[in-house]
């Protein structure tokens, strides 16, 4: 795997895309407010480069769209935060899982254990999940800050190695 990881190239472009009612309707006080989004964003640009950002509403149509202005942007690696939950307005599973060409389980699975070590039972709620869509990777996680770091103390490590691989 070191081979692999040497090899990995070691410019990436990222995109993050928060969902969030509340933060969409005025989208400058949104960015503002953004933490979870503002925490991807800094720990991303310690490695690799952030190239795009959007606040939008949970909304499945948007969702897809920002995807794919992403996508059509070369954006290697897309985060997204919010709308993973159970609840009602929670769309981002739902919309990102048809798109899969490939579903990287194993990081919702680790996300899940790590979230069970610190908060028990209440991991059950987390429907954090990755995958390939397009030559691009996604990871769909949950709006706190505390889980956006978890997630990105998952793949941080990997990421130049997952894009590697999804490009050959």
């Amino acid at each position: 795997m070191e081979k692999h990881r040497a090899s990995s190239p070691s410019k990436l472009s990222c995109g993050v895309i928060t969902l969030s009612d509340s933060k969409s309707k005025d989208s400058k006080k949104g960015k503002n407010t953004d933490e979870s989004g503002k925490i991807i964003i800094e720990t991303i640009e310690e490695r690799y480069s952030v190239d795009s950002y959007c606040i939008i509403p949970d909304d499945g149509q948007k969702l897809l769209l920002a995807i794919e202005m992403m996508i059509k942007e070369k954006i290697d690696v897309i985060f997204t935060t919010g709308g993973t939950g159970i609840g009602s307005r929670d769309i981002t599973v739902e919309t990102l899982t048809p798109l899969f060409e490939k579903e990287l389980t194993g990081f919702g699975e680790i996300f899940r254990g790590e979230t069970y070590k610190e908060l028990g039972s209440g991991a059950i709620l987390s429907r954090a999940t990755a995958g390939v869509y397009k030559k691009t990777l996604i990871f769909a996680m949950p709006g706190s800050p505390n889980a956006v770091k978890l997630g990105l103390s998952i793949v941080i490590n990997e990421l130049n190695h997952l894009v590697k691989h999804l490009k050959e």
